[in-house]
């Protein structure tokens, strides 16, 4: 599974402890990220990550690309929801191409703690119908 990891600023330590707690799990599927994430990603498991522009330099819009040539399967985003995002209209599109394209999107830790779990149990094979 093609997976991207996405997490605002005050987000990102959040996301490194996750993805370091489900490192067992992700290091099996590719994973994608925007910049600072990625390489934080990165630098905290060991994980090879795909990284993008960084969100308010396009990052998030190269991931929403993916989505729409069926190249990405779920997308785990931490939003800051306190925070207002001067790139916000991008985060927007972003997420409505997921809904358009049906690719699962969770936006918080319970979320993608759920998400990560259904995943390992396996319950992502309709993605591989669509590929077909």
């Amino acid at each position: 599974m093609k997976i991207a990891l996405i997490a605002h600023d005050e987000k990102k330590d959040e996301m490194i402890n996750f993805s370091a707690s489900y490192k067992h799990i992700l290091e099996s599927h590719e994973l994608f990220a925007t910049g600072t994430t990625g390489k934080r990603i990165a630098e905290a498991t060991g994980l090879d990550v795909y990284r993008f522009n960084s969100g308010p330099l396009g990052g998030d819009q190269q991931i929403g690309a993916k989505i729409s040539e069926n190249e990405m399967d779920l997308v785990i985003f931490f939003k800051d929801p306190l925070t207002a995002q001067p790139h916000e209209p991008d985060i927007s599109a972003l997420m409505r191409l997921c809904d358009v394209y049906q690719i699962p999107l969770v936006t918080n830790l319970a979320g993608a703690e759920v998400m990560i779990r259904a995943l390992e149990a396996g319950f992502f094979h309709w993605r591989d119908i669509i590929d077909a």
